[in-house]
């Protein structure tokens, strides 16, 4: 046991000093906290963070799903908000079938990733999962089930 708590401090650790030191990551938020993204219809926000210009960053996103058993992506549009950097996301998936929305961030040779829980009720953008490398399709496949 305290191996096991003393790797997950040693991580936590090397991801606090990354995020000091600048990084690049997204924030996945609320709609509910900027009527912006509310009046946009947004069921959730990325908001592309880091020490570097978040205007400058290219910010993509698709959702990922199944539909009677088909695999299917679709690329979404975002609606780009006031706040440098940041954007709003609205369902332009079926409500039918399981999906997961893929945004993804880039600046440079700067990369970040965030895979996202959507349900024909909305986003749960509590249980997003946030990467620097690409997640794999296995990561895909696991949040679908």
């Amino acid at each position: 046991m305290r191996k096991t708590i003393f790797s997950l401090s040693t991580a936590g650790l090397a991801l606090a000093g990354y995020l000091i030191a600048g990084g690049f990551w997204l924030q996945v938020g609320n709609p509910e906290a900027s009527p912006e993204a509310q009046k946009a219809n947004a069921v959730v926000t990325l908001k592309v963070a880091g020490c570097h210009d978040p205007a400058t960053a290219k910010v993509t996103a698709r959702a990922v799903g199944t539909v009677n058993g088909e695999r299917r992506s679709i690329p979404l549009e975002l609606t780009k908000l006031t706040t440098p950097g940041m954007y709003a996301v609205s369902q332009q998936w079926p409500k039918d079938g399981k999906w997961v929305i893929q945004a993804e961030a880039r600046a440079d040779d700067l990369f970040t990733n965030a895979l996202i829980p959507a349900y024909p009720k909305g986003v749960d953008h509590l249980h997003a999962k946030l990467d620097l490398k690409p997640f794999a399709s296995s990561d895909i496949d696991a949040m679908l089930r």
